[in-house]
């Protein structure tokens, strides 16, 4: 344990909070492609801001580094592979990231060195997928030369009270000694506690069915919303009602983006679907929850009719474009499928996002986003997509008392200061 040197390949939300914990313990080598993201680290400053400038710049005192020359991390023997796993735009499962940081490992690792995945995969595709990268770039044999393993990141953007250290970690090894091993080294730094699955495989679905999970919950609940509104019912008092029950799970309606429960469902699918076997309620949710955001624009268009808002040339305004609030993680966000539809509207839609990057939402959507919140009445409507902490600021009441539509996609500002809320 105490020759273990580990290199992280991948210096996003995942890998740079792992990497900087395993630095508290062990010679720690954060490794990615990016130089610029590099550069910024070793200046100390995460632009994710999932590691406090504090932290980061006193592991970089203690000898944390950051690289994205790989001849940095040819002497480490314990890699760990965090980059992501995305799908394309037809929702198929895309390996190219893992499937590059599978050749930088195999250009590195030598005999007895063990590398641990981390990004969320279907089903086998550690040994199936990565591992054979591995070999052929290496040379070297699978559980002869060389060993792996596979422990799911659990990392929650945004999210300041549930961090790495704090979060149990399943782990899991190609042979029961390897496992062993990855388990004391997770354990040794993550103070929750670990679980050592009996297989990578069995580590692997545990990971993807935590994500589909929700996502199916949360598909659920967004269907009663559809449902109610029909109904004239209050959702959220319905469910603050049946939340009173101990065992009611409490999940709430919304949009489901991100890299995780917005992605996932469709690598276990894919995985079913070459079994043979077709994945309904998984495929259901993932309809469900893809369809949120073009619903939310239509009966923003439906209520601004109700009140005789013209449509066409009518200027909204949306307030967030990240994924989730109080992150500025823009990756896969369902906000954007709002924005996309009223434009179908004829509509002009402004965004202000105050965790946001400009320059990313630009590169990524190819939107030019508020740099202030809009000290203005020119809206026809307001659509509070995200609810970061900024948003409970607003002057809702007189942007009401001005006949603007407002409808609260998270619920968070009081029922009588919205024209409507999912």
């Amino acid at each position: 344990m105490e020759k273990i040197k580990i290199a992280v390949i991948g210096l996003g939300y995942v890998g740079l909070p792992l990497a900087r914990l395993f630095s508290t313990k062990y010679k720690t080598i954060g490794f990615d492609v990016n130089a610029a993201r590099v550069k910024a680290l070793m200046e100390g400053h995460d632009s994710t801001l999932e590691v406090e400038d504090n932290l980061l710049q006193s592991a970089l005192a203690k000898g944390f580094v950051c690289s994205s020359n790989i001849e940095d991390i040819r002497d480490c023997n314990f890699y760990v592979v965090a980059v992501p796993t995305p799908v394309d735009k037809n929702n198929r499962p895309d390996l190219t990231p893992l499937i590059k940081a599978s050749e930088t490992v195999g250009m590195v690792i030598s005999k007895g060195d063990i590398v641990v995945y981390e990004s969320t995969v279907y089903p086998g595709a550690t040994e199936e997928d990565c591992l054979p990268v591995v070999e052929r770039v290496s040379g070297l044999k699978f559980n002869e030369d060389f060993y792996a393993g596979y422990s799911p990141e659990r990392i929650n953007p945004g999210d300041k009270e549930h961090t790495v250290e704090k979060i149990k970690k399943v782990t899991s090894g190609s042979t029961p000694e390897i496992g062993k091993i990855v388990n004391e080294v997770y354990s040794s730094v993550i103070t929750a506690g670990t679980h050592l699955a009996p297989s990578i495989k069995v580590a692997e679905a545990a990971k993807v069915i935590e994500n589909s999970q929700r996502d199916i919950n949360i598909a659920f609940v967004n269907e009663l919303a559809k449902i109610f509104n029909l109904m004239g019912i209050d959702t959220q008092a319905v469910l603050e009602a049946a939340g009173t029950k101990w065992n009611f799970l409490p999940f709430k309606p919304g949009l489901v983006g991100g890299h995780c429960i917005g992605v996932d469902p469709y690598y276990l699918a894919q995985k079913a679907q070459e079994y043979g076997y077709n994945p309904e309620i998984i495929l259901a949710g993932r309809r469900m929850n893809d369809s949120m955001g073009k619903y939310i624009a239509t009966e923003v268009v439906k209520l601004m009719i109700k009140k005789q808002i013209p449509i066409k040339g009518t200027k909204a305004l949306m307030l967030g474009i990240t994924f989730k609030e109080n992150c500025p993680d823009i990756r896969n966000t369902k906000a954007i499928d709002i924005y996309r539809e009223l434009h179908e509207y004829d509509m002009e839609v402004d965004v202000y996002d105050p965790w946001a990057k400009p320059e990313e939402v630009m590169r990524e959507y190819g939107i030019s986003t508020l740099t202030n919140y809009p000290i203005t009445n020119k809206y026809g409507a307001i659509i509070l997509a995200v609810a970061h902490i900024e948003f409970l600021q607003i002057n809702m009441k007189e942007l009401i008392d001005n006949g603007c539509v407002i409808y609260d996609v998270k619920g968070i500002i009081d029922k009588e200061l919205t024209s409507h809320r999912l």
